[in-house]
């Protein structure tokens, strides 16, 4: 794990910029995590009977980043990539080859996210479970999924080769 390019989050800024900031951050930490392993090194999980891999959390943020931004807040209909038919499917049936497609179905999902935050204010209201939810809230709560599951990326990480860092 070199060449650590990952975003700071600015220390003097509005609220908006200050939390987005945070995700950015952990959505690259995510990212330099996963960087430099071969698809078998992803798919391995840290301690049985856990179903964690790195794999699996790239797969789990997928659907997270289209759950919080595009069904709070957009009316498109959404379809999860792997749970929409198969419960525990983005931990599941991981399969090496399909690591690049799956990595570029995040990118997607981040980009969209992005795409939706940039339009909105941190206490624009959307819908979650037909309960008002502001974007601030979803924000923050992203920060804390995203700070968790990086916990568990820095672990899986030095299982696989010792790697380690922030």
């Amino acid at each position: 794990m070199e060449n650590d390019t990952r975003p700071e989050p600015p220390m003097n800024a509005e609220e908006k910029a200050t939390i987005v900031g945070f995700l950015e951050f952990l959505r690259a930490t995510l990212r330099w995590k996963c960087e430099g392993l071969t698809p078998e090194q992803l798919g391995l999980r840290a301690v049985e009977p856990s179903q964690l891999s790195l794999h699996g959390l790239l797969r789990h943020l997928t659907e997270v980043e289209l759950s919080w931004f595009v069904e709070c807040f957009t009316d498109e209909p959404l379809v999860y990539p792997y749970t929409a038919s198969n419960p525990g499917g983005d931990w599941n049936d991981l399969d090496p080859a399909s690591y690049a497609a799956d990595l570029e179905r995040y990118d997607a999902a981040v980009a969209k996210a992005r795409a939706i935050v940039d339009e909105l204010e941190p206490g624009t209201l959307g819908k979650w479970r037909d309960e008002p939810i502001t974007l601030r809230w979803v924000l923050t709560h992203m920060v804390e999924e995203y700070g968790r599951h990086c916990g568990h990326a820095d672990l899986l990480r030095e299982r696989i080769d010792g790697a380690t860092g922030e």
